[in-house]
């Protein structure tokens, strides 16, 4: 069965095109202008990985919970309706759910990816443009993971309207430095949230390995786009960084409002708002929205983008308190538990190899 086939929803046609209007920047002196950046480059050259050989695609999702994730991390649960449910009916919310999130971050991987080709083509310096190459192929190794994750669910779900209006916003835009901020701040920093959840709470290995390994990469993108806003913010006006602010803010409530999985209950016949109701009452999205800006906001702050107007707007959201957050730790950590992945996969190899050796 073709992947098209596996929509939950119908597609309005099978590609999305955003006109461009901005000019392609060449740079004749080839000389790398920042250390740190370059040896971000580095790093990224020394760190690619095949997702057809690293993952074990060998490994099979749980029938009545794929990811094998708490009960507390699906939005409905407690809610009358839900419980009300024989099992079978509740795996089908669970499978639906879990797919619909997991197609989000397919589909925002494909915006990173053509946001990023973006950056190669229009950033005017030549470190930038180094490390943005890749990046872009991470990106595309990312689309190909998360593709073959929801191969397993045979089910997906098109772009949210959200995600898809901050991605079309980010890509018309002609200022190169609105693209770092759209995607390697806001979309990828809301990712690495998201992504985390599930790698820290999904018992299902292979779910758990995909984000985890997809994390180590996401996070030295943002890095990037740290490294490349935080030379280049004091040199704009006060009139260009509120306009910048004004921006980040109207995407953050974008992001914000993007997990409410309307799609997912109105495609299995459940009332939106009555799911809605039940997911702002018993505070799980206001806990889980909020998370998702720990990485955002120290982010936002540390580019210089912190005047009065972005910190309102934080407090108003109740994400304010995370502007003290260590990102620079918090990359390191992601770093660590991938390489946790990948040590756990080579010491369950070893005992598989002395069992086949002993055997024979």
């Amino acid at each position: 069965m073709g992947f098209t086939k596996q929509y939950a929803l119908e597609l309005e046609g099978s590609h999305w095109s955003v006109p461009q209007n901005f000019d392609a920047t060449f740079n004749w002196t080839y000389d790398p202008e920042r250390t740190t950046m370059m040896g971000l480059y580095r790093k990224g050259v020394e760190m690619q990985w095949d997702a057809n050989t690293r993952i074990d695609w060998s490994q099979e999702l749980d029938e009545d919970n794929p990811e094998q994730l708490p009960d507390e991390m699906l939005p409905i649960n407690g809610m009358a309706q839900f419980e009300k449910m024989s099992r079978k009916e509740k795996a089908h919310v669970r499978k639906h759910f879990q797919a619909w999130q997991l197609s989000q971050f397919m589909q925002g991987e494909q915006g990173a990816l053509i946001c990023t080709a973006k950056i190669v083509t229009q950033v005017p310096d030549i470190d930038s443009k180094f490390y943005a190459s890749t990046q872009v192929i991470d990106e595309a190794r990312h689309v190909e993971s998360y593709k073959r994750l929801l191969e397993k669910f045979a089910i997906v779900y098109p772009m949210t309207k959200p995600l898809q209006d901050l991605i079309e916003q980010t890509l018309l835009d002609s200022r190169w430095d609105m693209t770092y901020l759209g995607m390697q701040v806001v979309i990828e920093g809301l990712a690495l949230a998201s992504f985390a959840q599930i790698r820290d709470n999904a018992q299902n290995p292979l779910a758990a390995a995909v984000n985890a390994y997809v994390m180590q990469d996401e996070a030295r993108h943002v890095a990037f786009g740290r490294l490349a806003l935080r030379d280049y913010y004091p040199h704009l006006t006060e009139k260009e960084r509120d306009e910048r602010e004004e921006f980040l803010l109207e995407a953050s409530y974008l992001m914000r409002d993007r997990f409410d999985a309307v799609e997912v209950w109105k495609n299995l016949g459940l009332d939106p708002v009555a799911c809605g109701e039940h997911m702002y009452n018993s505070g799980f999205m206001t806990m889980f929205r909020n998370s998702l800006f720990q990485r955002i906001v120290p982010i936002v702050k540390d580019v210089g983008l912190w005047g009065p107007r972005i910190r309102k707007g934080y407090e108003e959201m109740g994400v304010l308190a995370y502007a003290d957050q260590d990102v620079d730790k918090m990359q390191s950590d992601d770093d660590n538990i991938a390489r946790e992945f990948d040590a756990r996969r080579k010491h369950i190899e070893r005992i598989a190899a002395r069992a086949t050796a002993a055997a024979e």
